[in-house]
């Protein structure tokens, strides 16, 4: 009898002992954690409901409010109010934003000009200044050809100053003119406009002004010494607004840009002969 009981107590053990086995070879329970409290919530950007709508721009990394204006020739202000941002210098890669007037119609679409800069929100310039600036990925938003002038949009361009010619247009490496002088030569407005930007925000310029003339061309001014002029102030065609430098460059020179819709142009074919 106790041979037999030994026997039982021995069997009943390697029964539980092997059940123990199949327990360990079964995989853990996967525990679901995409409902209920643990689910984590995504918020979606501001504007994103607008993402590829034409008139809408998704912002990259590396871009500020001013390159993100100077490329679809808009004023940093406006962008500010048109999409009512409480921070300036605060914007979110993948935020979508107005581009163009709420009161224009969409159909209308600005080409987004590529660029290579850094990352960055927007204007340190918002209160003071003017934003330390950057730009990288690819650009997603649709865009269509610039419609052509109306006779109300033409403008006669004038030389903004006198100088031998260093670098020609490139649509790749070089976005405008740029004119040598010296130090403290004056540069004037090649047309009546309003100052959209001045300051030293964006990579690249130096102390920069940024003309709005009308709705579709813009004229950029770099590397300056000096500026004369402040935002929102309205400009003659002729008047001085700043001294020739270095300012960012590696020689005194002025790099000037003719910007349709803020597409980069050929300033050569827009100024009379030289």
């Amino acid at each position: 009898m106790l041979r037999a009981g030994i026997w039982v107590l021995l069997a009943s053990m390697a029964v539980v002992a092997m059940s123990g086995c199949a327990t360990k070879g079964r995989p853990a329970p996967v525990e679901d954690r995409t409902s209920g409290a643990s689910a984590a919530v995504v918020q979606a950007l501001p504007g994103a409901e607008n993402m590829g709508k034409p008139g809408y721009y998704t912002v990259k990394p590396g871009d500020t409010l001013i390159r993100i204006g100077m490329d679809h020739g808009q004023s940093w202000r406006d962008l500010v109010r048109w999409n009512s941002l409480g921070n300036p210098n605060l914007i979110e890669t993948g935020q979508v934003l107005r581009v163009i007037p709420p009161n224009q119609d969409t159909g209308v679409v600005v080409r987004p000009v590529l660029s290579s800069a850094p990352v960055q929100a927007t204007p340190a310039s918002a209160v003071a200044s003017a934003p330390t600036v950057p730009t990288a990925s690819k650009a997603t938003n649709a865009a269509a050809p610039a419609a052509p002038d109306s006779a109300e949009e033409a403008l006669l361009f004038k030389w903004p100053t006198r100088g031998n010619l260093l670098a020609g247009f490139d649509e790749v490496k070089n976005k405008g003119l740029d004119i040598a002088g010296k130090a403290g030569d004056p540069v004037l407005a090649a047309a009546d406009g309003r100052v959209v930007y001045a300051g030293s925000g964006l990579r690249g310029y130096g102390n920069l002004i940024i003309l709005k003339h009308n709705n579709t061309y813009l004229t950029a001014y770099a590397h300056n010494q000096t500026l004369l002029v402040k935002e929102d102030q309205a400009i003659k065609q002729g008047q001085k607004i700043a001294e020739m430098g270095n300012s960012d460059a590696d020689q005194v020179k002025l790099h000037f840009e003719i910007r349709r819709q803020g597409k980069p142009v050929d300033p050569a074919k827009y100024l009379p002969a030289n």
